[in-house]
């Protein structure tokens, strides 16, 4: 497929997830960043979103639950290019019931080239870089294009 490109502009529209077992870790690794992240747009799913919410007074757009639906939401607005980075603290070591929704995010930001970090360290690395307040152009799939092909 060819491939535009995208300007993710200064403030970001970043997303916040954490399976449950590391939701008291995002919750932390908001607070010590918070100074970095109120300065953008914040979505999270469900629970995740209120409890950052309340122990942070950030203000936060909260899905669905990830296991109602708050995973392919955020799919979603990934594919509509309303999100600009993901920060998910995956949790590799415990199966959970909506695994296949949550490769499937893994997949969808991948497809639209956005930046993901899946550990601490990586979320650590993505709001301490200089692109994180700057303006920065990405390459996506050029989606107008594949469609008018496949419509001649």
């Amino acid at each position: 497929m060819k491939t535009t490109s995208r300007t993710l502009s200064s403030t970001k529209h970043i997303a916040l997830v954490a399976h449950d077992h590391l939701k008291q870790d995002l919750i932390n690794w908001v607070k010590t960043n918070r100074t970095l992240l109120e300065n953008h747009e914040l979505y999270a799913t469900g629970t995740t979103g209120h409890l950052i919410q309340q122990e942070t007074d950030l203000e936060i757009n909260s899905l669905l639950s990830g296991p109602m639906g708050g995973d392919q939401q955020l799919g979603g607005m990934i594919a509509e290019l309303e999100i600009d980075l993901m920060i998910f603290f995956w949790d590799p070591m415990n199966a959970a019931p909506h695994d296949p929704d949550v490769k499937a995010l893994m997949r969808i930001a991948t497809v639209w080239n956005i930046p993901v970090a899946l550990n601490m360290a990586t979320a650590d690395f993505l709001v301490h870089s200089p692109a994180f307040n700057q303006a920065v152009d990405i390459k996506i799939p050029d989606y107008k294009s594949y469609l008018a092909e496949r419509l001649k």
